[in-house]
């Protein structure tokens, strides 16, 4: 009987300590933030990235109240500011622009500190973009097939530019390479600006790039865009075809959004999600998403979770076929 009698009280007084704590983290969500919460970024000021989680930050600092402060850490194909986010407290202060990088990663590095998609929470996507092949004028070849056909000819012989080893640009051309059945060899660079200036001095002829960026200079007819690499077609290019048009099921995007460290309360990330998706929600948003070259990329945690495992398999199955080794 005793037995049975301090049982139940603990079982009470756990069933009541667990109560506690989820009301606790419920009056946790419905006043956070209290103080401003910092955005880490893995690459410079300025760069795309960069710009998209100023842009996503500002937003959130208007619907909370809070700032949302852009912390730059570059280095290490966005590892340093992936492991800076893993090892802060899950309280929903420090946040990870998460984008293509780190799902490379997670196939291409073997021994990092950290493991990205047990430690980072998905919170949610936000923003995709195609990526645009194009090649420099004196390629023969004025459509898809055309290029196919003159590489397949002249394996080994073009030069396929990206802004680095394991960008999202990089693994575009390299899943074009396995699905092609190509060989174009990569040339590596610091940026994408150096690929541009690169690419119309001829100094290498291919390159995958993003629709803003290509755009000015394919009018310009400095380079000839052949194909996007997204499931539809570009509305700022929409008279160049897809990939998949000519290769079925090739794709490859770039996307971007939000992650936490793992164990940060449900209630905190649901949270983010409802106020980063009503941001979505706005025409402003995607207005300026379209003069990125890209469109909104909504969803639930889960929705971005699921992209996340997707996404990491298609590149694992990519750095296999390529046997790229990190730096």
């Amino acid at each position: 009987m005793r037995m049975q009698r301090r049982f139940a009280v603990t079982t009470v007084l756990g069933l009541a300590f667990g109560t506690a704590l989820a009301i606790i983290g419920s009056a946790s969500a419905q006043t956070y933030p209290t103080r401003p919460v910092r955005l880490i970024v893995g690459l410079g000021a300025g760069s795309a990235p960069d710009i998209l989680a100023r842009y996503v930050g500002q937003r959130l600092s208007q619907r909370l109240g809070q700032p949302f402060v852009i912390e730059n850490s570059p280095g290490a194909g966005t590892n340093i500011a992936t492991e800076a986010v893993v090892r802060s407290a899950p309280d929903g202060y420090t946040l990870l622009l998460v984008d293509t990088a780190q799902a490379t990663n997670a196939t291409l590095y073997e021994h990092l500190n950290f493991n990205f998609i047990r430690d980072i929470e998905p919170v949610a996507s936000f923003f995709q973009t195609p990526f645009v092949m194009v090649v420099h004028p004196s390629v023969p070849a004025r459509t898809l097939p055309e290029f196919i056909a003159h590489a397949k000819a002249n394996p080994g012989t073009l030069n396929m530019a990206s802004p680095g080893k394991g960008t999202g640009p990089h693994l575009a051309g390299e899943l074009f390479n396995m699905m092609a059945g190509v060989d174009m060899v990569h040339v590596p660079y610091r940026g994408g600006a150096q690929v541009m200036t690169d690419l119309i001095a001829g100094h290498v002829q291919v390159a995958f790039i993003g629709p803003a960026v290509a755009i000015e200079h394919v009018n310009a007819g400095k380079i000839q865009a052949l194909a996007v690499t997204a499931a539809t077609r570009s509305d700022l290019l929409p008279g160049v075809p897809t990939v998949a048009e000519f290769i079925s099921d090739y794709e490859s995007s770039g996307w971007f959004g939000i992650g936490a460290p793992k164990g940060t309360p449900p209630q905190i990330i649901e949270r983010l999600n409802r106020e980063i998706n009503a941001t979505l929600a706005e025409p402003a948003t995607t207005i300026r998403f379209a003069e990125l070259g890209g469109k909104v990329l909504a969803g639930s945690p889960a929705d971005f979770g699921k992209l996340i495992d997707n996404e990491t398999e298609k590149k694992r199955k990519v750095v296999k076929f390529t046997g790229m080794k990190p730096d």
